[in-house]
């Protein structure tokens, strides 16, 4: 294989004015300035000390249950023990441990260190290791599964140089960016790129706000900094768009104000408080706007109140939210952050559209309980001795509102899923609402359990509620 090289490369910096001297020296024959980024060099020096490698190792799992997905492909009785289990008195082998790698970076010199849940969620141990390749064991201050963020504490007997977080609000698309982490375990790997759009709704939740960028951003980039060309935090790496799996230009990182505000949450207790209004909202399209009487398709319309909220008797169905607390609301997914973010019993101000008139409504915020606080034990559930593999939970009045549920709605919503299971292969996610499976309806996760164990068609028909939109997939149980 042969590598063709550049004879010539422009960084991104370089100016018109530069570049114009360049020609110029190339037109007289002269000797070609250098074009080095010196900035940019700096910068990455400047940060790079502030950049971490996250270990989260999981000890060997118990014996698993029948079903699963064992090593027995030498064993005589293999394929038997597979499906059925072993007899009494035979211990199936144990999955021996695993470790996974991730990144993050120094939150102040305390040794606080800001990752992403999933890069620690089910460890046993975390180790962080430092830019001098120092390694410390970590405590898990504390996770957010609904922002994929999560606060390490490390103790490491001195102050540790920590990044300044930027305003994520005033970064602007077509910014540069540089993206320092671990991926597939190269420590200190720098990309750059620039902010290829803000705002970005990914399916992860109605709290999370992503950047995305076209920096590269590979397995165990997650939870490493995403910085300005100031040298300030702007976001976390947290997720890519790829059908191969590698990186494809399509990286997307947890905003900073989001940031922190969750980490400060965290160190304070160990959980996050959210503000809850309690309110069913949708986006307010063209034809809804023509029919409510505004002049354009902006703000968050309210479709139900859940009584007892915060917002029973103060808000009611049809009012169009424009602004909370002096920030607009220009589409419904600005609401659940800007709420969410505000200090539990805090009064708070709302600007809403009520039959033509601009009213100033005052309430106070409440507690959200979100709905994996309602969850119960994961749905062991098998037929024909294959687990549907997903964790469910009843879908409460909260959830509803949140999610912007109608009432009528009823099922369990899915609040985890196994990777490589039946559900996660079928397409389904986190916060789908599971309707019916076959011909039962699924209204609680006894009901699932029960749906699955009585359903005799391979694959099942299962319906879903994805974001308002009832959906059918045909998931393999058996």
């Amino acid at each position: 294989m042969s590598i063709r090289k550049s004879s010539l490369l422009f960084p991104r910096t370089t100016s018109w004015a530069g570049a114009s001297a360049l020609g110029a020296a190339l037109l007289a024959g002269t000797a070609i300035p250098a074009l080095a980024d010196e900035a940019l060099a700096d910068l990455v020096e400047n940060v790079s000390p502030s950049v971490v490698t996250i270990i989260a190792k999981q000890d060997a799992q118990p014996t698993p249950a029948q079903g699963q997905d064992f090593n027995l492909d030498n064993h005589p009785f293999g394929e038997f023990f597979k499906r059925f289990g072993g007899p009494e008195g035979f211990k199936m082998p144990e999955r021996g441990p695993s470790q996974g790698l991730g990144s993050g970076f120094v939150l102040d010199a305390d040794g606080y260190i800001v990752t992403n849940h999933h890069v620690v969620e089910n460890a046993s141990t975390v180790t962080v290791r430092l830019s001098d390749d120092r390694s410390f064991d970590a405590e898990v201050v504390g996770t957010d599964p609904l922002t994929d963020i999560a606060l390490l504490r490390i103790d490491a007997g001195e102050d540790l140089q920590a990044v300044d977080l930027g305003d994520s609000d005033h970064i602007r698309v077509g910014e540069d960016v540089v993206a320092i982490g671990n991926p597939f375990g190269l420590s200190s790997t720098v990309t750059t790129g620039i902010v290829s759009a803000k705002g970005r709704n990914i399916s992860e939740g109605p709290y999370a706000e992503f950047i995305q960028t076209d920096a590269a951003i590979n397995k165990g980039n997650s939870g490493g900094p995403l910085f300005n060309m100031e040298g300030e935090v702007v976001g976390v790496n947290s997720a890519i768009y790829s059908p191969s799996g590698g990186s494809v230009g399509l990286g997307f990182a947890v905003t900073s104000n989001i940031v922190e505000h969750i980490a400060a949450d965290l160190r304070d207790d160990g959980q996050v408080s959210r503000g809850w209004l309690g309110v069913s909202i949708q986006n307010v399209s063209p034809e809804l706007a023509s029919a409510i009487g505004i002049d354009a398709a902006t703000g968050a319309l309210v479709s139900d109140v859940v009584p007892g909220s915060p917002a029973d008797g103060v808000l009611k169905q049809g009012d169009v939210i424009l602004s909370f607390n002096d920030q607009s609301v220009d589409n419904s997914s600005d609401l659940p952050i800007l709420v969410g973010t505000t200090r539990v019993g805090s009064d708070s101000v709302l600007t809403v559209l009520r039959d033509g008139n601009t009213q100033q409504l005052e309430l106070t915020i409440g507690q959200f309980q979100s709905a994996s606080a309602d969850a119960q034990d994961p749905v062991d559930a098998k037929v024909s001795d294959t687990a549907l593999g997903v964790t469910v939970a009843p879908l409460t009045d909260a959830a509803r509102a949140e999610m912007g549920a109608p009432e009528t709605l009823d099922g369990v919503v899915v609040t985890s899923l196994e990777p490589e299971s039946p559900a996660a292969k079928a397409g389904l996610q986190r916060g789908d609402v599971i309707v019916r499976l076959g011909a039962l309806e699924t209204a609680t996760p006894e009901a699932l359990k029960a749906a699955l164990q009585s359903e005799k068609t391979d694959p099942a028909l299962v319906l879903i509620n994805r974001g308002g939109n009832q959906i059918f997939v045909a998931v393999e149980i058996a």
